[in-house]
């Protein structure tokens, strides 16, 4: 049960981006077309649950049993770097045209502020073991792109409707965010 409340309230009711406001920038950014929208999404789960494992276990086992807790944001970014580098290979192999529409936002993915939310949060909630916090990370990393999903097909579909001119772009994708944000705290209730 305690792993259900977990996945349900991290998906649903404190998704890291409509609740928590982390990892907007790539939200906004990869979020005009479904395909690429589902591709980061792939790249973020992979990354975030991967990195929250082993930024744990380095936190438990190094960073606290030397006392140098105060090195945790510099050596998670370097462990959340790496494993950035590793998803690039690997797509530029693997699926070159998603390498080429993600673009910019896959090395973005190293500085993006809810994978390094997330694995901090992971590694230093209190009664949070490691596979608690593996069920946290990767149930974030589904929550994020559920919304990030979600976004891409409403502002593919607004490029169909008549929008006022002043209101095109950037305008209508906050509003249209925050009217997502306002349905996602309907779930609240739930967990």
């Amino acid at each position: 049960m305690e792993y259900i409340l977990i996945i349900i309230s991290a998906i649903f009711v404190n998704n890291v981006v409509l609740a928590k406001f982390l990892g907007v920038c790539p939200f906004f950014g990869v979020s005009k077309q479904v395909e690429t929208a589902v591709g980061m999404t792939g790249a973020v789960i992979f990354v975030m649950t991967v990195a929250t494992i082993v930024t744990f276990l380095l936190q438990k086992y190094v960073l606290e049993v030397f006392g140098i807790q105060y090195m945790q944001t510099i050596t998670f970014i370097l462990v959340i770097a790496a494993l950035v580098q590793l998803v690039e290979i690997i797509l530029k192999k693997v699926s070159p045209s998603l390498y080429q529409a993600l673009g910019i936002f896959l090395p973005l993915i190293t500085t993006n502020c809810a994978v390094l939310g997330v694995a901090i949060l992971a590694a230093t909630t209190d009664g949070f073991g490691l596979l608690q916090s593996t069920v946290f990370a990767m149930a974030t990393a589904i929550g994020f792109g559920l919304a990030l999903v979600i976004f891409a097909g409403l502002r593919e579909h607004m490029e169909l409707q008549e929008i006022p001119k002043g209101m095109k772009g950037v305008p209508i994708a906050f509003i249209t965010a925050g009217l997502l944000a306002l349905a996602f705290m309907g779930f609240s209730g739930i967990a």
